[in-house]
């Protein structure tokens, strides 16, 4: 039980980098100029942030059992309880992409319609749409790949839904296997959101493939429609 520890321990950076990124998104749609949400602004990211509280306090809980965890019999339940806070996070996910996806949608169909706003406020939305999908992707890539954050360390974890370049290298049997953290997946998120394609992480698994897919095609949406209209309006 022993690799299951370490990796449990040593990853719990991870958690809170993941939760940070969620509150930062809510700061995020909080800075929208435009009008582009359901009801009133602050509702989206109230609603995210009163899910992240929980989330964040199971969290940290787990994390002390996975601390004091001794038999596999305790292994066994912080595993089980880490998955349970895996799909809440992944619900919560599901929220900020649909809130997002909504925001763009909603730009484009003020676009569309001739009443958009100043030039320069329809950039700092077009930006914000795209920062904010950079790191929901993130969050996505980080909690399917191989079954979730926790089991990525587990022995018996799912097959790799990604190619990482560490993942290739020759090893002396000795090294651990690499295991890639929250900064590898916005890394790869970034890259697919600027190159429009894979760079150097391969997606294996058919769901890595649609999720890559779905976020350049949310990318090439707001850069290449929204953010040239807003410099046509510029000019």
């Amino acid at each position: 039980m022993q690799p299951t520890i370490d990796r449990i321990q040593t990853r719990a950076v991870d958690f809170w980098l993941a939760r940070g990124a969620i509150a930062l998104v809510a700061g995020l749609q909080l800075l929208v100029v435009n009008d582009l949400s359901f009801g009133p602004r602050w509702l989206a990211p109230a609603l995210e942030i009163a899910l992240l509280i929980p989330l964040s306090a199971a969290t940290a809980w787990n994390q002390g059992r996975a601390r004091r965890a001794r038999t596999p019999e305790h292994w066994d339940l912080v595993l089980h309880h880490h998955r349970l806070i895996r799909w809440a996070a992944m619900v919560l996910t599901t929220l900020i992409t649909a809130m997002n996806t909504a925001a763009l949608v909603a730009l484009v169909r003020t676009l569309l319609a001739g009443k958009a706003g100043s030039g320069p406020t329809l950039l700092i939305d077009a930006l914000n749409i795209w920062g904010t999908n950079v790191i929901i992707f993130a969050l996505w890539f980080w909690a399917v790949d191989r079954g979730g954050a926790v089991m990525r360390g587990h022995p018996k974890a799912a097959t790799s839904d990604f190619l990482f370049p560490q993942m290739t290298l020759q090893r002396d049997g000795k090294s651990p296997p690499f295991v890639p953290g929250f900064v590898d997946y916005l890394f790869l998120s970034f890259t697919n959101a600027t190159a429009f394609s894979p760079t150097d992480t391969l997606p294996l698994s058919h769901l890595a493939k649609l999720l890559m897919m779905v976020e350049a095609l949310i990318s090439l949406l707001t850069v290449a429609l929204v953010a040239a209209r807003a410099v046509n309006i510029l000019a």
